[in-house]
């Protein structure tokens, strides 16, 4: 109800959230996830023969990058798409896309992890999709008579 005029209905109300602020963790665990997927992208080159010393040979490993991308695409995927529900704009769509094909293609086509070419390509795409996250957190916060900014 509207407090002006309390016979009306206040459509200015937000679509309920899941699990009052889920949607808001998962943004902020795959923004997380996906900038740590692109610093290790990126320091992996210069890294690369001291992991197996460390014991960490398995975070240089092929499987390792294929199941962090696979999991990177599909927390975005589904956290967008709620966000879309929620606020209806495509926005961090626009840094999705982009994110998941140049993933998909540092994955596939860079078979050498040392390579330049596939440190940047995949670390590029991992910002884009970190930086998703954080635009579709940005459409999602709603303003309400609680918040205090």
């Amino acid at each position: 109800m509207n407090p002006i005029l309390p016979n009306t209905i206040d459509n200015t109300r937000a679509k309920p959230s899941l699990g009052g602020g889920l949607e808001s963790r998962v943004d902020r665990v795959g923004a997380f996830a996906s900038m740590l997927c692109a610093i290790h992208c990126a320091l992996l080159p210069l890294i690369f023969g001291i992991l197996p010393a460390l014991g960490l040979g398995f975070l240089a490993g092929h499987a390792f990058e294929q199941v962090f991308v696979s999991f990177a695409i599909v927390l975005a995927s589904i956290s967008l798409l709620f966000g879309l529900r929620r606020h209806g704009r495509y926005r961090a769509f626009l840094f999705l896309v982009p994110g998941i094909l140049l993933l998909v293609a540092g994955v596939l086509a860079g078979t050498d992890h040392a390579s330049p070419w596939h440190a940047t390509v995949v670390s590029v795409g991992g910002t884009m999709i970190a930086l998703s996250h954080v635009i579709n957190m940005r459409l999602t916060h709603v303003h309400s008579p609680a918040c205090r900014h």
